[in-house]
């Protein structure tokens, strides 16, 4: 059975293993412990028998109006199962009051989200992969 929660205080970096899948430079589950804590709103997936962190969502917002959502991950041997559809589902929730709502993915990735009720977009990005693994 799959929990879903908004609260970190009682998650450790114990419980985030597996996730950044195909990074080359992963962030450790210290690190992603602390991106989890500084976003302003997070849901995360907790797997009942295991207590382990499965899936997880981030947003960073304003408060008054936009949101950015920067990570969707749910963990491969739980993929397939709506765990990323609640995920999400849940932080628009969290984020109903917003004007706006951004998230960019990979192209293959535009269709899962527009079947989420996302639009389409174009965007433009910066990447320092020297910062990757959040050292």
């Amino acid at each position: 059975k799959m929990m879903y929660t908004t609260l970190i205080e009682d998650i450790t970096s114990d419980q985030l293993n597996g996730f950044f899948v195909g990074w080359p430079n992963p962030p450790s589950s210290e690190v992603h412990l602390r991106l989890l804590e500084k976003s302003s709103h997070i849901v995360l997936a907790v797997d009942d028998e295991s207590a382990q962190v499965v899936g997880f969502i981030t947003a960073i917002s304003d408060g008054v109006l936009s949101a950015y959502i920067p990570f969707l991950e749910v963990l491969p041997p739980f993929q397939g199962q709506g765990i990323g559809q609640q995920l999400l589902k849940k932080m628009l929730e969290l984020l109903s009051d917003m004007y706006m709502i951004d998230l960019m993915c990979d192209e293959e990735l535009q269709g899962y989200y527009e079947k989420l009720g996302m639009h389409r977009s174009h965007g433009m990005v910066l990447r320092n992969y020297t910062k990757q693994s959040g050292v």
